[in-house]
């Protein structure tokens, strides 16, 4: 810098100093030296003066940004830029803070509480503390400024509810809590047009209870219809693979559009197999019964006819291979994936002398297409493609493609919100409801609205026959799936090696609470948002490898012995077992070389009247078995108190089961095979640490299931 910089940079230090009584940040002056010269030398000083604070205010925990606006260096320091957002809260506080977000400037608090208030409250208590506060509104008149503002922000506020969120009034049980909003509305035409919405709701509700009609989400259903005696599954090779791919996009797009974003929500989808909760998050569950669908489908046609050549097989795995290009090309990842893991099942995989057959391009296709929906780095090769096709047009590839909308593989957001839901806490230790955490969740689910909006747009033809042979395709059983196999190929032969590496979650995190505080990571996610979600998602996924709402069982049978003849394929890999709708990533885990972690997310599972249920638990060292036992039965809505009626069980490989000791240290007594866990009522006092091998270990739900069982088989479904 030349000795005129520096002599300004000096007066304006000094006017800094000459003003002790500002009430100015308490700010640091860093001197970089950048590259040295032999004539002079270059200075830089940064002028962020930004500090960060909290302020709490009648049951509110607000965040505090104060910057200073960056002036010349000769001039006095220019006005302070003041800007807060709420942190935490009371949950009535929270709610009556909707009607002063607006005269705040903290527009985007109504979009967050609207997408995620039903993690921490009902749609009834929502509109009972509105109601109370419209029973006693500001403002001694109606024409005073503070009642006309207080009036805009009611209409503003309910006019978005109803407009985004018409089910939440739709399901409500009863129309009381409607009935005492709607006569509380301003009296000017908007008020008087959502006085008019709300009772046609209500009067709707008020039919609903005279006819005994219980309120039940309406969701899109296909179900199979055909005969299995009539299904012939080499048809489809009459379809082109362009038609089948655009049906299946126009099925999957559809389900798409449909999908209730915060019904993705972990604390929601946790949720959705409890007694009572039946029909919670039915949008998610349609499309993971559309997955299971195809991967039938796939699966069911190349295993239906056992006495097809293996070179008449070979030609029905090309076929999907084909179709799998086209929905990549359409842009449908749901699809895509849904055909890679069917292929990818143990079932199809094992068929050594039909993949010899299959024509090595196609093969290589085949791979290249598996490649995107690797686990490594948690997804992030999925992620990078959403990332640059999420909103564009056509699809980044070389051939021509379509104008498309982007259909995701659900499962990665899922991944995303169930992590966020287990690593950060719902409440403050001070009992505040942790809304940065709902921040957080709300930037997922803006992406999730995003990719539907690049949807809304798109156009399809139906072709009829394909869809009247999808629906005839039979539904197979893993014991049906595996026995076909058996008999096409059996046992004794030698299973071909595959190039796709079979799924491992890993789920140790030493760095999981570092990563929750510190808001100056790097920003990586499926778009690049500088936002703390994706600073914390990214930090997770360095030491999570999660596929959520379906995850891969690494096949813990005996090893196949090696074949001795040259292969036409890629190197043995470990066989991969069928796949089951799985809420989170929750596989035998690998530990990572180097130092020991320090904490691990597991999941326990336990039998109940309404099913068996697993739940996430962040298990650190210092945590003991009575106090994991009684954070999962409060998980699974049981006495904390039963505890010491009950033991850990790990459910190792090849149903074989660990007792983890009564008093023992579970993060150092259970092994890395596992991150399956089960509780089980004491009926006796079995020797403590001993493993004992059951003969059929089976822990399922119905999303998620994991069985254990003879031969490990489980289908390839989401």
């Amino acid at each position: 810098m030349t000795g005129a910089r520096e002599d300004a940079l000096t007066a304006w230090l000094r006017s800094v100093s000459r003003k002790p009584e500002a009430p100015a940040p308490v700010w640091t002056c860093r001197v970089y030296k950048v590259e040295p010269s032999p004539m002079k030398t270059t200075w830089y000083c940064p002028l962020d003066l930004s500090t960060v604070s909290e302020e709490e205010e009648d049951g509110i925990l607000y965040t505090v940004v104060v910057k200073q606006q960056h002036g010349s260096p000769t001039s006095p320091l220019s006005p302070r830029f003041r800007s807060r957002c709420v942190k935490a809260g009371t949950e009535e506080k929270l709610v009556l803070h909707l009607l002063h977000a607006f005269s705040m400037s903290d527009s985007s608090f109504v979009s967050i509480f609207l997408s995620t208030y039903r993690s921490f409250t009902t749609t009834e208590r929502v509109l009972g503390v509105l109601a109370d506060r419209l029973e006693h509104p500001p403002g001694e008149s109606k024409r005073t400024q503070t009642r006309q503002a207080f009036n805009k922000a009611v209409c503003t506020l309910f006019s978005t509810w109803l407009t985004e969120y018409p089910e939440d009034f739709r399901l409500l049980g009863d129309p009381s809590c409607l009935l005492r909003v709607a006569p509380l509305l301003p009296g000017d035409p908007a008020g008087a047009d959502l006085r008019e919405r709300i009772l046609r709701v209500a009067e709707e509700l008020s039919e609903r209870a005279l006819l005994s009609d219980p309120p039940r989400d309406r969701g899109f259903s296909v179900s199979s219809t055909g005969d299995r005696t009539l299904f012939d599954a080499r048809l489809v090779l009459g379809f082109c693979a362009d038609v089948i791919a655009e049906q299946l996009t126009k099925i999957e797009t559809e389900l798409f559009l449909q999908l209730v974003p915060y019904h993705c929500l972990g604390s929601l989808w946790s949720q959705r197999d409890k007694k009572g909760h039946e029909g919670q998050c039915w949008s998610v569950r349609e499309t993971v019964r559309q997955f299971n669908r195809l991967a039938n489908a796939v699966s069911a046609s190349c295993l239906w006819r056992t006495d097809l050549r293996s070179q008449q097989r070979a030609r029905l795995l090309e076929k999907w291979i084909s179709v799998a290009e086209a929905c990549r090309a359409r842009k449908n990842f749901s699809s895509l994936y849904a055909i890679v893991s069917a292929l990818q099942s143990n079932p199809l995989h094992r068929l050594r002398r039909t993949w010899q057959e299959t024509d090595r391009e196609a093969v290589k296709r085949y791979e290249e297409l598996s490649s995107i929906f690797s686990e490594q780095d948690n997804y992030s090769q999925s992620r990078e493609l959403l990332k640059e096709e999420g909103t564009s047009k056509f699809a980044n590839l070389d051939s021509k493609s379509s104008a498309q909308g982007t259909v995701p593989y659900l499962g990665i957001f899922l991944t995303d919100l169930t992590m966020l839901d287990t690593a950060v806490k719902d409440k403050l230790e001070n009992g505040y409801i942790n809304f940065d955490k709902r921040r957080r969740e709300f930037e997922v689910l803006a992406q999730i609205r995003l990719l539907q909006s690049s949807c809304k747009n798109c156009s399809f033809t139906s072709d009829e026959a394909f869809l009247q042979w999808y629906l005839g395709v039979p539904t197979l059983s893993e014991e049906e799936s595996y026995r076909l196999s058996n008999q096409i190929e059996v046992p004794c032969e030698p299973s071909p090696a595959r190039s796709v590496n079979p799924t491992v979650v890993v789920t140790q995190c030493p760095s999981m609470h570092f990563a929750v505080s510190n808001p100056a990571l790097e920003p990586e996610g499926i778009f690049d948002f500088p936002s703390p979600v994706n600073q914390l998602l990214s930090k997770l996924a360095r030491h999570m490898k999660s596929p959520s709402v379906s995850c891969l069982d690494v096949d813990s049978s005996p090893p196949v012995p090696a074949d001795p003849t040259p292969s036409a394929l890629t190197p043995s890999t470990p066989v991969k077992s069928h796949r089951r709708s799985v809420s989170c990533g929750n596989n035998p885990t690998s530990n990572n070389q180097g130092s020991a972690p320090d904490m691990r997310i597991i999941r326990i599972g336990m039998d109940l009247q309404d099913g068996n249920l697993y739940r996430s638990i962040l298990v650190t060292s210092n945590d003991k078995t009575p106090s994991v036992i009684r954070s999962a039965l409060e998980k699974h809505n049981q006495d904390g108190r039963e505890a010491s009626k009950y033991e850990l069980i790990q459910l190792l490989p090849e149903g074989k089961e660990l007792t983890i000791p009564a008093t023992g240290n579970v993060f150092y007594a259970m092994t890395s095979s596992s991150v399956d866990f089960l509780l089980r009522r004491r009926k006796g006092s079995p020797p403590a640490g001993s493993p004992s091998i059951g003969t059929e270990t089976s822990a399922s739900a119905t999303f998620p299931r994991a069985k254990t069982k003879a031969h490990r088989l489980v289908r390839t479904l989401f």
